[in-house]
């Protein structure tokens, strides 16, 4: 076995003091670094996780505002990122987790900015209206035409033929204010690319035969009284 090493009587306490109290040092700067890196360790796990929550909440807010913005006529060439923003966007993403999570909240601040000026802007634009309320200022004009001219010659020439004939006249008119109105809509809110416009034909074809059938049904009802 080998020989253990006693300290002699002449040998200094020091000698023997100072390698264990490197040891003990180097020990506890080990111990520090360890803890060091497991608390970045799972403070970068935090922000990891942070971030993918982040991104999911901000994708669900530009989802709705990029088919809004569709829908108020923005050409989606102008929705898509360029190359420097693309190239912004990935050095951002260098710094790690912490950098992206604070540039997805910058960008939730943009959304939520954004979304503000859509609703004081939006809805005075009818292009940004649901569709059976937009339709309705097309059909709604054409449907009313007939029929107030129908009224007026009622009113000038009373129960004679003048009267007679707007109403003969009035009865495929319906048919014709729908049509009008169904290649007007088209015209007037024309779909974005990719995009399948809503005519809303039901809302259209009783908007145009329900004022007809009223003034019609009113002028027969007061000549037969007449």
């Amino acid at each position: 076995m080998p020989a253990v090493r006693q300290r002699t009587g002449d040998e200094p306490v020091g000698a023997v003091a100072d390698p264990w109290t490197e040891y003990l040092a180097a020990a506890r700067q080990l111990d520090g670094v360890r803890r060091a890196a497991a608390t970045a360790a799972v403070e970068q796990a935090r922000a990891v996780e942070a971030a993918r929550e982040e991104l999911v909440r901000v994708h669900a807010r530009l989802a709705p505002q990029q088919a809004r913005l569709r829908e108020l006529g923005v050409p989606p060439i102008s929705l898509t990122p360029t190359p420097p923003e693309l190239t912004e966007a990935a050095r951002s993403m260098v710094g790690g987790p912490a950098a992206v999570l604070a540039a997805l909240r910058v960008a939730r601040s943009w959304a939520d900015a954004a979304d503000a000026t859509l609703a004081t802007r939006g809805p005075l634009r009818p292009s940004a209206w649901p569709p059976r309320l937009r339709n309705l200022l097309v059909y709604g004009p054409l449907a009313l035409l007939v029929p107030l001219a129908q009224l007026a010659a009622f009113v000038v020439a009373g129960t004679g033929a003048v009267s007679i004939a707007a109403l003969a006249l009035g009865l495929p008119m319906p048919a014709v204010a729908f049509a009008a109105g169904w290649v007007a809509v088209g015209r007037v809110f024309p779909a974005g690319t990719g995009e399948r416009l809503d005519r809303t034909p039901r809302l259209g074809a009783s908007t145009c035969l329900v004022p007809a059938v009223t003034v019609a049904a009113g002028i027969m009802l007061a000549m037969f009284r007449g």
